[in-house]
């Protein structure tokens, strides 16, 4: 394990840089190109730790799935299908796969191990097992109940081999013995209760995979959404890039009571040949928060606010702390301002990957920085929450939790070494105060290779 010296920056800088694909994106763009009837080809994707946990995964599914020289991603679906029955999965430390694969693979008629990486074990899946197991999905846990390893049996086999009956020790019959016994009678439709506020990721993945559900089952399938997040802007993501892929979902809420009901009717088929995938918001971010904190001037190329991105949001705090930006053809140009940035008080709860990246400028602010809406960022990678006030104080900064947040006051951070918790968002994040700080350095700078590989070589061109 490394340690990664960040260089205090002299003089304000004027850069136009280029970041990755989408890390959302791609993988949803994987998922959904995997369950149409042909060939899909995505364009711009990002490569990362977790994009090739997700690639590999699809190949030891049996999808054909073809890296061009040029980059771009050739992916042939089987309609929902998938070509190998049974087998096992390696999703590494890859969120959006584990829950995205794992849903897929609940609701399908195969029989499969889904292995991890050890931060991955320790993430929250109780909310999607729950899920596929009253839908009759069969789960036998491997390691640790409710999380990750496990060996799924699919619903759309599990109802046909035994209906209401849990037979976890069968799981290693041949699968033609399995698929030999009879069928139950099916009812018109299936309505699932899906909790938003641990993680929308659970929803997103159920969303995408219940016209495929609705087709095999020949149900309609309704999605009751509880919590706060059944409009999030990653379920938001979610919807539009179904609706590209051809697949509209009827939605119906309720802006007072938050009631959020999703209806996905059968006959409905994903179809797209190509596919354009926008860079990531979350990693043009920090270079927009770097031009912030030290009145310098960055162009992101291909950042537009029409994005599909919740991330996107962050520039406009950018901008109600101090910052101009203006939108060019090719990218969003943000300047920083010649004096401190504002305090602020935001709910992030739509864009919390970007906590921890104001957080890590907040102490520069002329006043307190208090983010609130963010206590599900707690079971992500780390605890993002501990994380940042426990390096915030590092640096001799004052900061505080709040409930389902953080405050922090203006001061100088001072030299110390961050500890990054394995969380590439915590790495890359607490790089910025190096910019204005001798003596920043940053534990396992290679962290950031979940998503984000070449961050390093990025930070250094702005010098």
């Amino acid at each position: 394990m490394s340690v990664y010296k960040v260089v205090k920056l002299h003089k304000p800088f004027d850069r136009v840089i280029e970041v990755p694909g989408s890390k959302s994106i791609t993988n949803r763009a994987l998922l959904l190109a995997c369950m149409t009837g042909g060939k899909c080809k995505l364009k711009g994707a990002l490569y990362s730790d977790d994009t090739i946990h997700f690639i590999s995964s699809l190949r030891s599914m049996g999808f054909n799935v073809e890296i061009s020289d040029n980059g771009d991603i050739e992916v042939t679906g089987q309609g929902g299908n998938i070509p190998i029955s049974i087998g096992s999965i390696d999703v590494g430390s890859a969120g959006t796969a584990a829950r995205f694969l794992t849903a897929f693979l609940g609701l399908s008629d195969c029989i499969y191990t889904v292995n991890c990486s050890e931060q991955m074990a320790k993430r929250p899946m109780k909310p999607l097992f729950d899920i596929l197991c009253k839908l009759k999905a069969k789960i036998t846990y491997l390691r640790s109940r409710e999380h990750l390893p496990v060996k799924i049996m699919g619903a759309t086999l599990a109802e046909s081999v035994y209906g209401d009956v849990t037979v976890e020790s069968e799981y290693d019959k041949d699968l033609s013995e399995l698929l030999s016994l009879s069928s139950e009678e099916k009812e018109e439709e299936v309505v699932i209760d899906v909790p938003s506020d641990m993680s929308t990721q659970f929803l997103s993945a159920l969303l995408m995979i219940a016209p495929v559900y609705a087709n095999k089952v020949m149900k309609k399938v309704v999605l009751n959404v509880t919590g706060k997040r059944g409009l999030g802007s990653y379920v938001i993501m979610t919807r539009r890039m179904m609706e590209e892929f051809g697949v509209s979902v009827e939605c119906e809420h309720d802006n007072d009571t938050g009631f959020v009901k999703y209806i996905i009717d059968t006959g409905k088929f994903y179809s797209r040949d190509e596919y354009e995938i926008e860079p990531d918001i979350s990693s043009a971010s920090y270079f927009y928060a770097a031009a912030a904190v030290t009145g310098s001037r960055v162009k992101v190329k291909g950042v537009h606010k029409n994005s599909l991105q919740g991330d996107i949001k962050f520039i406009e705090v950018l901008e109600n702390m101090g910052c101009k930006t203006e939108e060019q053809h090719d990218g969003i140009v943000l300047e920083g301002p010649n004096h401190k940035l504002k305090g602020i008080r935001v709910n992030m709860r739509d864009f919390s990957d970007q906590s921890m990246t104001l957080a890590a400028i907040a102490p520069f602010a002329d006043s307190d920085v208090e983010i609130t809406g963010i206590e599900h960022i707690r079971g992500q990678e780390s605890d993002r929450i501990n994380g940042m006030v426990t390096e915030l104080r590092r640096m001799g900064i004052s900061a505080d939790e709040l409930d389902g947040g953080i405050t922090v006051k203006p001061g100088n951070p001072k030299a110390c070494k961050i500890e990054t918790y394995e969380d590439h968002r915590m790495a890359m994040a607490f790089s910025l105060p190096g910019l204005l700080t001798d003596g920043i350095e940053i534990d396992n700078p290679e962290c950031t290779g979940k998503t984000f590989g070449n961050y390093w070589d990025k930070l250094n061109e702005l010098y």
